[in-house]
């Protein structure tokens, strides 16, 4: 409770000497005498009184007073007495002026108490300004003159009678907070915002939380992006017919032969078998439906299986009254991607590409005219429905298809050159029995191949022709076709065409094509030689023996080719001894034990994989298979806990080599042969029987981890763990900042070691302490390429008696060649730094993804 007092300090009842002397049955009176104005006023503070918005009303308190400086309107801070407080404590009074809080009346002649933890309202000071004060039981009411309740308070647990001021805070929340630093900062995306607000990037810019839920409106109006569309990761159908996806491709700049325009393509969903056809225009797309359903319906047998679903998007040619009725009438559910969305229709967009590319190799690859895009689509078709399988299996389309697996063998290269039996004209007895010309397909309807006439400027069919595409590339035949002395200016089309491609009585005359540059060699080696003649590239320069040496030696113990599959793998020797030297590892380490299949436990796949090591001149040494986990399929909380794992940054490794320059040591470096598998695992993994090396008396049993294997999510921190004991149970001190540092200190002596995962870089200023770390390293585990440091994560360093040299040679050779810019011409310096940029609205659009890899590998 508080109590507020006026106390004179020379109250006679506090001094005897003011006491008159009387005799015993005399009545005493005590008088009051205020000797000076200097006051003191008490104040005795409850032990609930320390809220800072609760205001107690105090009888004993002649004026209002707080210590809270943020309450007062107007304060003028002046000296003006003390206040004595319940534990005998004083506090001076530095200030007086009118409290303004929301909630209670204006408070004039308050006062600014330093220290005072409870704010009190004097009742006698209301009663001064008009106001009335009625107690009751459970609450208190301060009354106006006219007798209306001004305000009400409550009476608390400890016997108070207080009112509760309502605060307004000029704090701003945590969510309001960073939504306006979202918008001070011309709304920055919150993960960067947030960043900078963790690792005080910038200066004055506060703790900020998490994003509140909802989304910003601005940002989507100038940020938003098309919605993502995942690939699909099973099989939607489960027979030939259930779903035909269907788009129209078009207009062509070039027409055909025939005088086509467009390409209808339609995909079928379980088989991806396609079919094309060529149309002038858009509204004869309807007829060629019709017309594809009733020869499909009659070659799968209508009786067992039709058409269910087809797909395509919103263009009017598919949307219309005559597709509506007809798709009715047979049961046929239309279904439409959404508008702008080419994504939901993604099979035959994607198909459309891959024949385009196709045709386009073909057209290129041997200067075939233009306008005989056509039969390349139609070729490009052909081949794609034999040749590529269907995702999530193992089959081509056309056995989907037809049942049977396709033949190839009679396959022949496009636009190659060709010699066609003349069977057709009345021939003398020394006349030319075959005719030139251009192979340019296959034929639908008969077993013949579609070519195109030289002699005769048309495109025919026929069995009966010999091919030569095992020539180099030429360009007679555009020369033959373009021939300023030829009388013929159309092209004429035989009219045993196939009807999918061309019209039987169209008449197209073919384009001119420029003809492709070829390279040149250096001028000096046309001098001396041609360039057939030399064997490798031209640019590489000439090779010793001696240089040799090394790359003939490597190509003589390892494979060249780097298998994509473990079915190539298995066929090659070298691929097969890499991968039982894994399995070997395996079993040195103890990783494992084959063990029956659990019913209820999670079994994580297992995948081959394969690289070739090359040395710093790029000549492959080594053939490394490594069998890892399939680790996305292992469940948080089940098969994995934590999974952190710290790693070696590239400044850790600058910083170590200025070191070993300055105290003049040379480095090391080791491989620790699969480090991954030193890790112990703490949850119990099961995992597949790796392809290829699978149990022949236990073919269903699974394989229990003991040690962590690659892929695991966990593997990288089992592997540190292991290694962090080992190292400080040999008295090597981690680092405190870097993790990854080890330190061994002996009098004057220094050894350092830095961990990049399996790779360690070490050194010392005494070579003795260096073999005892490899003697203690090697005794724990299996060691590879121990020796002086000379090639670690794309640095070449050449370590020498005056200081370290550094180069990135071979990176940067594997940069040129990832980009494909071997063959580029160089240039001193490729732009000035003065020269002005501008946009070119009529050149080639950059490939950003290009791009962005090309300034992202130039950066490292």
């Amino acid at each position: 409770m508080f109590l507020g007092k006026n106390i004179d300090l020379h109250d006679p009842r506090n001094s005897r000497a003011h006491v008159p002397k009387a005799t015993k049955k005399a009545k005493i009176v005590a008088k009051w005498i205020r000797k000076n104005e200097n006051v003191c006023h008490v104040a005795q503070i409850a032990l609930k009184a320390n809220s800072s918005n609760f205001w107690y009303l105090d009888s004993g308190c002649s004026r209002h007073m707080t210590g809270n400086k943020s309450f007062f309107e107007t304060l003028v801070m002046e000296e003006g007495g003390n206040v004595t407080f319940g534990d005998g404590s004083k506090r001076n009074v530095i200030g007086k002026g009118t409290i303004s809080v929301p909630g209670l009346p204006s408070l004039s002649n308050a006062l600014f108490v330093d220290g005072l933890k409870a704010n009190l309202i004097s009742i006698s000071h209301l009663s001064d300004e008009g106001y009335s004060v009625l107690f009751s039981k459970d609450y208190c009411s301060i009354l106006k003159p006219d007798g209306q309740t001004l305000l009400k308070g409550m009476r608390s647990s400890d016997n108070c009678y207080c009112l509760e001021a309502r605060i307004v805070s000029n704090h701003v929340s945590m969510d309001e907070q960073i939504e306006l630093w979202h918008e001070r900062l011309g709304h920055m995306n919150f993960r960067d915002l947030r960043t900078l607000g963790k690792f005080n990037c910038v200066r004055g810019l506060p703790k900020l939380g998490k994003k509140a839920n909802g989304i910003c409106g601005p940002c989507q109006q100038g940020k938003q992006t098309k919605s993502m569309h995942k690939k699909g990761k099973y099989l939607t159908t489960k027979e030939p017919l259930e779903l035909l996806h269907m788009d129209l491709m078009g207009p062509m700049q070039t027409e055909s032969l025939g005088g086509k325009r467009y390409i209808f393509v339609c995909v079928d969903d379980f088989s991806r078998f396609t079919w094309t056809y060529f149309l002038r225009e858009k509204s004869e797309t309807f007829d060629k439906f019709k017309m594809l359903c009733t020869k499909l319906q009659n070659e799968m047998n209508s009786n067992i299986r039709s058409i269910k679903r087809i797909r395509s998007d919103h263009g009017r040619e598919f949307e219309n009254a005559t597709f509506e009725t007809f798709c009715n009438g047979l049961g046929i559910s239309h279904e439409f991607s959404a508008p702008r969305t080419p994504q939901q229709n993604g099979v035959v967009e994607r198909k459309n590409r891959v024949l385009q590319e196709m045709a386009r190799v073909m057209l290129l690859s041997n200067n075939v005219p233009r306008n005989l895009w056509a039969e390349a689509i139609n070729t490009a078709c052909y081949i794609g429905n034999r040749v590529f399988l269907r995702p999530g299996t193992r089959n081509t389309s056309y056995e989907l298809w037809k049942g049977k697996r396709p033949n190839v063998s009679y396959f022949h290269t496009f636009g190659s050159k060709c010699y066609i039996l003349n069977d057709r004209d009345q021939l003398g007895k020394f006349d030319a029995k075959s005719d030139e010309g251009i192979f340019i397909g296959y034929a639908l309807n008969s077993r013949a191949y579609r070519v195109f006439n030289l002699k005769t400027l048309s495109v025919m069919e026929s069995s009966n022709v010999v091919f030569d595409d095992t020539r180099l590339k030429s360009n007679d035949h555009e020369e033959v076709i373009f021939s300023d002395d030829s009388p013929l200016e159309k092209v004429v089309v035989s009219p045993n065409v196939g009807t999918s491609n061309v019209n039987n009585d169209g008449t197209q005359p073919i384009d001119r094509v420029p003809l492709l540059d070829s390279k040149e060699p250096a001028p000096w080696v046309r001098k001396l030689h041609d360039k057939e003649d030399i064997i490798g590239e031209v640019n590489e320069g000439v090779r010793t023996r001696r240089q040799l040496a090394n790359l003939i030696s490597y190509t003589c113990y390892t494979s060249q080719i780097e298998p994509k599959k473990v079915e190539e793998a298995l066929n090659d020797e070298f691929w097969v001894l890499a991968m039982q030297e894994e399995l070997s590892q395996f079993e040195r380490n103890e990783v494992w034990t084959l063990v029956p299949r659990p019913k209820t436990t999670n079994v994580i796949g297992t995948k081959w994989i394969f690289r070739n090591k090359s040395d710093e001149d790029g000549n492959i040494v080594r053939n490394k298979a490594r069998l890892v986990a399939q680790g996305y399929s292992q469940i948080e909380g089940i098969d994995f806990e934590e999974t952190f794992a710290p790693v070696a940054r590239l400044e850790s490794i600058r910083l170590l080599l200025s070191i070993s320059c300055v105290h003049k040591f040379k480095l090391h470096q080791m491989d620790v042969k699969s480090a991954f598998l030193n890790g112990f695992l703490q949850e119990e993994v099961f995992v597949e029987q790796p392809k290829g090396f699978v149990d022949a008396h236990h073919p269903n049993h699974v394989y229990r981890l003991k040690k962590a294997l690659y892929g695991l999510k966990q593997a990288p921190r089992a592997w540190y763990e292991r290694l962090t004991q080992f190292l400080v149970d040999n008295n090597y001190t981690r680092g405190s900042v870097d993790k990854t540092l080890f330190i061994k200190r002996d009098n004057d002596e220094l050894f350092i070691a830095q961990i990049y995962v399996d790779d360690i870089v070490f050194g010392s200023t005494n070579n003795t302490k260096v073999q005892q770390f490899v003697d203690v390293m090697s005794l724990e585990f299996e060691m590879s390429l121990v020796g002086e440091l000379s090639y670690f994560l794309g640095l070449q360093i050449r370590q020498m008696h005056d200081g370290i040299f550094i180069t990135q040679a071979k990176y940067a050779k594997n940069l040129v060649k990832k980009f494909g810019l071997e063959k580029a011409k160089h240039c001193d310096t490729p732009m000035s730094t003065t020269l002005k940029l501008s946009k070119d609205a009529s050149g080639k659009s950059v490939e950003q993804t290009l791009y962005r890899g090309m300034i992202g590998s130039l950066l490292y």
